[in-house]
């Protein structure tokens, strides 16, 4: 579909779905009138295809793809014993055996968008590559993880006020993607760590514990972290914010 979200002024994902084995979001714009609205993306991706043609297909879907067949669930076992189909969960099937794992994360579990180690690291934060598909998700109340032949995901809340804001959109071979920016990655990774007493031991997080890159860390959006950090209210995001407040008027970042 080729649409460019630059297009659009995004406030808010009202859902998704899956039809005719396309995945799409369901946005409203700030034309409509919704009552409360949240801006839910800090940033828009200026090459965005909604609804891509991927390869992610439901038992839904598949049954009505294989309806002219006598029987169309032996028929999904079959094409699951050749390896033409790849159960991920329940009810939702690959047909590329070779994709990268993040391209599934929000369809086996969510709502939810890629975010804590793998975010850092997909954003050149942290040196290290993530094994596993680290994924936000908020009123859950409990730890989700899961094992698939594409890899580990796991799954973990952070609060209901701080979810929408700071979440990317992507495009990528006709899978969409939603991954949390530099900014909010760091914030949600703070708000699984136990509380810190002060500047030292957050330092010493970020830039010892996390390996965080100090250089990159500073070329970060300041305004935008400030913003993020205060929807947490933990005492690490405050610590933050103090931390932040010191580097902008030292002039670490403009």
């Amino acid at each position: 579909m080729g649409n460019d979200l630059r297009n659009y002024n995004i406030i808010m994902v009202d859902g998704s779905e899956i039809v005719n084995g396309r995945f799409y979001f369901l946005v409203l714009n700030s034309n409509q009138d919704n009552g409360d609205r949240h801006p839910i993306f800090s940033r828009k991706s200026s090459n965005i295809d909604l609804g891509g043609d991927n390869m992610i297909k439901t038992t839904a879907i598949l049954l009505n793809e294989l309806k002219d067949y006598a029987n169309p669930t032996a028929k999904i076992r079959r094409l699951v014993d050749h390896g033409d189909l790849i159960p991920i969960v329940r009810g939702i099937y690959e047909t590329d055996p070779n994709i990268p794992g993040y391209y599934l994360a929000s369809m086996i579990y969510g709502p939810s968008y890629l975010s804590f180690e793998f975010a850092l690291s997909f954003h050149s934060l942290i040196p290290e590559a993530v094994r596993t598909f680290t994924s936000a998700t908020f009123e859950k109340r409990r730890t989700k993880q899961f094992q698939t032949p594409f890899g580990a995901f796991t799954y973990r809340d952070i609060p209901s006020q701080a979810y929408p804001y700071g979440v990317d959109l992507y495009s990528e071979n006709g899978y969409s993607l939603q991954i949390a920016s530099a900014e909010k990655a760091v914030c949600d990774q703070l708000y699984k760590i136990a509380p810190l007493s002060n500047r030292t031991e957050l330092e010493q997080l970020l830039f010892e514990d996390l390996r965080i890159d100090q250089d990159m860390f500073f070329e970060l959006n300041f305004p935008d972290l400030l913003d993020l950090a205060a929807r947490f209210q933990t005492k690490n995001h405050k610590l933050l914010q103090a931390y932040i407040s010191r580097g902008i008027k030292s002039g670490s970042n403009s």
